[in-house]
């Protein structure tokens, strides 16, 4: 019997968001607290999410593969020198100088060992002879290694039940995972010029699930075997592909299931489908890309859709909107800006990711910048991630101009909105009463859904109206609570018990805040995969052992000190 190809697969070493010579204080390994809810102090959404796509490709080759997630220096010289036919190393731009490090320790520890590099970071212009390596995997990951090991690779894709994140905390609250993570496909025909995802994959979308029924069998699947009815679905625009979403409605209604799901989206494909749909699909969270107002004309779909309107409506049916906004655009200057800001808090969505522009390798973007000679030489890769300074010359904004921007932009945000976590609160009473007296079984579910989540937040609300930080905050949350109460009650005995712990969490929490910082380091994630020959002819799920994951159902789980 051949013996089987043994894999390691890794993400870029820790520690995150520090500044050392390997990386930035700014970029943190938090997604929401990194660029969306960075400036909330204690109500900023914490929560961590492993490299999904390592976990995709080794649940698919035909070899004994191991993921590990989020190591340290130490640990990852520990682990390649246990003899490995092949390592793969993942990483963005701004890990450049982490994966380049990385690369130099396998030829060290592990000279046999054949070396891939993958994700973003390959595009970086002359990245053949910047790190040293064996092979490079740009674009899909599964099709390239099942090639690169003489397998078979047009074969169906098996998903991994694995959860969406770890490591949550509100207002240093712990919260259990709820959600698995489901990659129904990658890339985007969008081919937005910013966008490194669109044209990471060739500006084409690969679907890994092609049809509804396919998808509703992973969810009921991932329902019987751990629970999940929650699904944060990684597609750059899921709705894109309108058949494949009506038969997954379909397929609920005739098995007379409701799941609930997270997703990415346009605008004008929201349009399309219209809001009826998107409820009835169970769509809770949608991450939206407003862009701008002043960069309307560059987006085909963004033209002539009010976005105050459009997200209202979704809010009102219980939909939690992220609306991204881009700055710092040729048409932004000192005073347009502000129009752009106006723009985001107008509309009002749950949260609002402000990005600067990024130029990155392989964009229209980017390709026009280079050629303008625009970019600066002198910004490392480390400093390429959005959120701290420009890494190209704006006739405008000054680099630490930009900084200041930014970081203004997300305060008043904060300041007259609220902070994300009320809005969401609010949106999910907005969606229990968009559906009260329904008759249509998946709006019935989706009732229940949001009744029993107003009841796990209405303890929270205490916390947010104690620590309010201003006064229009305290009214918003106060308001908020007067319309909990009104529609389920005064705070039960359990539920004001709760509430009392929660307001002492948040008061540790903010100790913490102040005397040692606002960072969280994920823990190091082992995951060994042993290939199994059912998983290499159907679409069956395997339930990944992620050690470092803390489960409640059957399976027991292990910590792996990084």
């Amino acid at each position: 019997m051949q013996k089987l190809p043994k894999i390691l697969l890794t993400s870029v070493f820790g520690p995150y968001g520090v500044d050392d010579a390997y990386g930035r204080k700014e970029n943190i390994m938090e997604l929401f607290h990194n660029q969306v809810t960075r400036e909330q102090g204690l109500f900023s959404l914490r929560f961590q999410h492993q490299s999904f796509g390592l976990y995709l490709i080794a649940d698919n080759l035909q070899a004994d593969t191991t993921v590990l997630d989020f190591p340290s220096q130490k640990r990852f010289i520990q682990e390649i020198q246990k003899g490995y036919d092949y390592i793969g190393i993942s990483f963005i731009t701004p890990n450049f100088v982490k994966a380049k490090r990385m690369a130099e320790l396998v030829r060290q520890h592990a000279p046999h060992t054949t070396l891939v590099l993958g994700g973003h970071g390959t595009a970086i212009p002359d990245i053949e002879k910047l790190i040293e390596h064996d092979h490079i995997c740009r674009g899909e990951g599964v099709g390239f290694f099942r090639k690169l090991l003489g397998e078979k690779a047009c074969r169906p894709i098996s998903h991994p039940i694995m959860p969406s994140s770890f490591n949550q905390h509100i207002m240093g609250i712990p919260m259990p995972n709820r959600s698995a993570v489901l990659m129904t496909g990658v890339g985007c025909v969008n081919a937005c010029r910013f966008c490194c995802t669109s044209h990471f994959f060739d500006r084409k979308y690969t679907a890994f699930f092609s049809t509804g029924k396919q998808i509703f069998d992973f969810c009921e699947r991932a329902e019987r075997e751990r629970g999940y009815t929650e699904f944060f679905i990684m597609d750059e625009n899921f709705l894109k592909n309108r058949e494949r979403a009506e038969e997954l409605v379909d397929e609920m209604e005739r098995h007379g299931k409701s799941y609930r799901f997270s997703i990415f989206s346009s605008a004008e494909t929201i349009r399309e489908v219209g809001i009826d749909f998107v409820s009835r699909l169970g769509v809770t969270f949608l991450w939206l890309g407003m862009e701008g107002r002043r960069s309307e004309s560059d987006y085909e779909k963004n033209r002539g859709v009010n976005f105050p309107e459009l997200v209202a409506e979704l809010r009102s049916a219980g939909v939690v909107v992220l609306g991204s906004v881009i700055l710092f655009t040729e048409q932004h200057d000192k005073e347009t800006i502000h129009d752009e800001i106006d723009f985001a808090i107008d509309a009002a969505p749950d949260f609002i990711q402000f990005m600067q522009l990024g130029p990155l390798p392989t964009t229209k973007l980017y390709q026009s910048y280079k050629i303008r000679g625009l970019l600066r030489e002198d910004v490392p890769y480390e400093e390429w991630h959005g959120q701290h300074q420009l890494w190209f010359r704006h006739p405008h904004f000054t680099p630490e101009e930009s900084e200041v921007y930014l970081r203004n932009a997300f305060r008043r945000a904060w300041d007259e909105l609220g902070s994300s976590l009320l809005r969401l609160f609010e949106t999910n009473l907005l969606g229990y009463l968009s559906t009260r007296g329904s008759t249509d079984p998946l709006l019935v579910a989706r009732h229940e859904y949001f009744k029993a989540c107003c009841l796990n937040y209405f303890p929270g609300l205490r916390v947010l109206i104690q620590f309010a930080h201003n006064p229009a905050e305290r009214r918003y949350a106060e308001d908020v609570f007067a319309r909990y109460e009104e529609e389920f009650g005064s705070l039960t005995l359990a539920s004001r018990a709760l509430s009392w712990r929660a307001l002492l969490l948040a008061a540790i929490e903010k100790v913490r805040i102040a005397t040692v910082g606002n960072l969280r380091q994920p823990r190091t994630l082992v995951t060994r995969v042993a290939y199994t020959p059912a998983r290499s002819e159907s679409l069956v799920p395997s339930v990944l052992d992620i050690q470092g994951l803390p489960w409640t159902g059957r399976l027991s789980l292990k910590s792996e000190e990084a």
